[in-house]
């Protein structure tokens, strides 16, 4: 084991040597060195490797290695860079790239691109490819239908097992990968599927309907992608078939590309948490700047409301320049709490952990661990507010004010994403900016407000 560690820590520290030498290799021209350098590594790595290179580097490694840019590479890499690279891509380069991929890996390739770059790679795929993705390309965006592939492994449910292992040994165009073999009636509609392990191990004269797995999902074509990857997570497929709306089998989903829109999905709630929506380190400085644009416009908005609540109390300030050394803290910690909340509210609502039958225990729970720490930072406050100012009055206050607006924080962080999910707007993307709201105003106006009120 310690070998094998070893070994993988190597091959983590060559990372940075590695884009040394093949950006070396490029600037040389030395088109053979660059094929030794990729030639061992991973489709994933190389298009990471082409994510880091600019434009020209790019097409540089196109014309010094043009095999670099395989069908597999293609489909790995970042979609803002994979439609620069098809926008310069020889037809005979790009048909040798697309010409291996499974229907599902083309029709991911495509989708996002300009009609006539779907065009280009389509006119290069053989008839019943074309028509395969075609037809993947009518069911709607970011469904099933586009996930999956249209390759899939069935037999008639009456086979045995020794039929089955005869059809797939003198079968010369079987899924590159596959995990299940599908059963099916008379009509085409999946009835069940069989592992290749329990295929593998049982008779040749063992009917194929004794080795069903227990656990079977059929998936509808127009199912939304969310949907398909919570199904897979939830109940542990490694892969289901897919129906049209006649029940007929059409396709199969494997747990690759389920696991891809699961982790997308993540990512895609982390960059929405922070107002910056689908972004990527490849994406251009005006294509950046539109996306996050409008979310510092509603962070400024929020933060003019924080500011007209001090405005309110600007007397005071004045009398009390304590409260405007205070006051930054009780907001701070407000809004550090109903981002905590938030996170877990967004995330529970994603995976649908967070329904309509939990969602008041959540509510409860959220304030309440409020209310303790709030006490808990309270004393601690309170004690830093006498001892910094010789206050007892301004403890009060500070301790007063904390408490309530870590109580606020939670309740806001939690409720603030279901209604927003009741209303059908994505709370992952809307939230952060009501909660910081929320709490900067209830923040401020309690602060200033007790202070008000007790020390003047």
């Amino acid at each position: 084991m310690s070998d094998l560690n070893t070994d993988i820590e190597d091959a983590y520290a060559l990372d940075d040597n590695l884009v040394t030498q093949v950006r070396r290799a490029i600037s040389d021209g030395d088109g053979a060195r660059l094929r030794q350098l990729l030639e061992d590594l991973h489709a994933a790595d190389i298009a990471d490797l082409l994510e880091q290179m600019d434009d020209n580097l790019r097409r540089e490694t196109l014309l010094l290695s043009p095999e670099t840019f395989e069908g597999e590479v293609l489909s790995e890499l970042d979609e803002s860079v994979r439609e620069d690279i098809l926008a310069f891509l020889p037809r005979e380069v790009l048909s040798n790239a697309v010409r291996d991929l499974d229907s599902d890996d083309v029709v991911d390739l495509v989708e996002d691109l300009k009609e006539h770059q779907q065009e280009a790679i389509l006119e290069v795929l053989e008839d019943a490819d074309r028509v395969a993705v075609e037809q993947s390309l009518s069911y709607p965006e970011e469904s099933a239908g586009r996930l999956m592939q249209r390759e899939v492994v069935w037999a008639p449910e009456h086979w045995t097992v020794g039929d089955a292992i005869d059809l797939m040994r003198a079968e010369n165009d079987l899924p590159e990968q596959f995990y299940h073999l599908v059963l099916v009636d008379p009509t085409m509609t999946p009835v069940g599927q069989v592992t290749l392990s329990r295929l593998m191990g049982a008779k040749r004269k063992t009917s194929l309907t004794e080795l069903i797995e227990e656990t079977f999902q059929v998936i509808p074509a127009t199912q939304p992608e969310e949907e398909v990857a919570y199904a897979f997570n939830q109940y542990h497929l490694i892969s289901a078939p897919v129906v049209d709306n006649d029940d007929r089998l059409v396709g199969v989903i494997t747990i690759d590309d389920a696991m891809v829109v699961l982790d997308e999905g993540h990512e895609e709630d982390i960059m929405r948490l922070a107002g910056v929506g689908e972004s990527s380190l490849a994406d251009r400085v005006i294509e950046t700047t539109k996306r996050r644009f409008p979310w510092l416009a509603v962070n400024l908005v929020t933060a003019i409301l924080a500011s007209l609540v001090i405005a309110q109390f600007e007397g005071a300030i004045t009398q009390l320049v304590a409260l405007a050394v205070l006051m930054p803290i009780v907001a701070s910690m407000g809004g550090n709490a109903g981002t905590q909340s938030l996170t877990v509210a967004v995330r529970a609502i994603a995976t649908k952990d967070l329904t309509g039958s939990n969602v008041w225990r959540v509510i409860r729970r959220e304030v309440l661990v409020g209310l303790v720490n709030g006490i808990g930072f309270a004393v601690l406050m309170g004690i830093v507010g006498l001892v910094w100012f010789g206050s007892i009055d301004l403890a009060y206050v500070i301790a007063a004010s904390m408490v309530i607006n870590l109580v606020v924080a939670g309740l806001a962080g939690t409720v603030i994403p279901v209604v927003l999910e009741r209303l059908n707007i994505d709370p992952a993307l809307a939230s952060g900016a009501f909660v910081t709201t929320v709490t900067d105003v209830v923040g401020f106006f309690a602060f200033l407000g007790l202070a008000v009120l007790v020390l003047l």
